[in-house]
């Protein structure tokens, strides 16, 4: 959803509804073929501000020429939005059409931009001629955040098929048209086993389940089938350290057979050049960073009677490192960093940063890995969840690859070697 109130009137929202509804027809010309666009997979929360990533992607659509799809599909209905009224707190999919599209047209330059009508109030328009016009006058394409669930409701057949709006948006990405997305509209990047829900203690705890239960709303919950697979170079997961969802996504990837994931972090994104080819480049721009898992040498097992995993590699990156995910190796203009003073402090505790404990602790296990970079004379740290019943503890260790970088307050580092067990 926007980080900001939105500053659209009750009548522009109405006005975008309205013309987004009527006649559609393509305008201007397609975008050049130029081969697979690329994608800036945004973590969530990105401020209106935030020119690295909404700069980079206009930049990206064609710039001053750039013409934006934007799909709210993944948000609410009006009917079902309490603040639909109220064009300062509203959060559906008309006024975050409307939100989205002023911003990229108002605050980024672009050309145009352009509600494309679909959501749980118009799904049938997924197969409107006059939208599927419409896609095809587009050089982007926005997706907006909510929950991914609804952008597969919306924009595939029942039998897991591309709607003919979702085959015109993937023809277009094909022909190098970039896509954005955040937070959920990232999320739908996913190829097979796209994460749906959970958290980190509850997926360590219980491992992952194929089926939202309104009984257990924590649990660790998939679709094998994927979303619509634009990215294909690893499991995505969103507001990832913020929201400690490191140990729900090493819990997915180990249990799916996947061997790399990547949790990108809120007001950041990775911006992906030639996605799916063998010269894929990944890079990372915002305010925040991108943690890349390797669970190449990974060993499952059990400890105490519960699972853990010992041997997953974990590499943070920040604004303007780069990842190259054929050699599985990233690379960073920051100075290296490598002090020989300092020694960490006590055990951490909430290191899932859980949405139950009484204190903010966001970012907390970013935070303590940061201790361990810095402290020069230690090879070691760790740090428990909040829940108990029974108590996970996640190990970091400076083992083989190690290596760190740091410019200014920017740290970042590859190859910290991570061990999740009960404590």
């Amino acid at each position: 959803m926007p980080s900001t109130a939105r500053r659209t009137s009750a009548l522009a929202v109405a006005a975008v509804l309205t013309a987004a509804l009527g006649a559609l027809a393509p305008v201007g010309a397609a975008h050049a073929a130029t081969g697979p666009g690329a994608l800036i997979l945004g973590g969530g929360a990105i401020a209106d501000t935030n020119s690295a990533v909404y700069g980079t992607f206009v930049a990206k659509s064609g710039g001053s020429a750039a013409r934006i799809g934007v799909i709210t599909a993944a948000s609410v209905v009006p009917a079902d939005d309490p603040d639909a009224d109220d064009p300062a707190t509203c959060s559906n999919s008309v006024c975050n059409g409307a939100y989205y599209t002023g911003l990229l047209k108002n605050s980024y330059g672009a050309a145009d931009a352009q509600w494309i009508p679909i959501d749980l109030d118009h799904i049938s328009n997924n197969a409107s001629q006059s939208v599927v016009n419409q896609i095809n006058s587009m050089t982007g394409f926005f997706f907006g955040g909510g929950d991914q669930s609804r952008l597969v409701t919306t924009l595939m057949k029942s039998d897991n098929s591309d709607s003919p709006a979702l085959a015109a948006i993937r023809a277009k990405f094909a022909a190098g048209a970039a896509i954005m997305g955040t937070s959920a509209g990232t999320a739908i990047a996913n190829g097979r086993d796209m994460v749906t829900g959970g958290e980190s203690w509850d997926a360590l705890r219980y491992g992952p389940y194929t089926t939202i239960s309104d009984s257990y709303p924590d649990d660790l919950t998939y679709r094998p089938e994927g979303g619509f697979n634009f990215f294909t170079s690893g499991l995505i997961d969103t507001h990832f350290a913020a929201r400690g969802r490191e140990g729900r996504i090493v819990r997915l990837a180990a249990a799916t057979g996947h061997t790399r994931a990547f949790g990108i972090d809120e007001d950041t994104a990775l911006v992906v050049t030639n996605p799916g080819t063998a010269s894929e480049s990944d890079a990372v721009v915002g305010t925040n960073g991108v943690s890349v898992l390797d669970l190449r040498g990974d060993t499952v097992g059990t400890h105490s009677g519960y699972w853990s995993v010992d041997g997953v590699k974990w590499s943070y990156l920040t604004s303007g490192d780069t990842y190259n995910p054929a050699t599985w190796t990233a690379t960073s203009a920051k100075p290296a960093y490598a002090p020989t003073s300092g020694t960490v402090g006590s055990r951490w505790s909430d290191v899932f940063s859980s949405p139950d404990s009484p204190t903010d602790h966001a970012y907390q296990l970013v935070k303590m890995a940061k201790e361990l970079v810095g402290a020069g004379r230690s090879t070691t740290q760790y740090g428990i969840s909040y829940e108990s019943g029974p108590t996970f503890e996640a190990d970091l260790t400076k083992g083989t690859g190690y290596k760190a970088w740091k410019s200014g307050s920017a740290i970042s580092f590859v190859n910290l070697t991570t061990h999740l067990y009960v404590y």
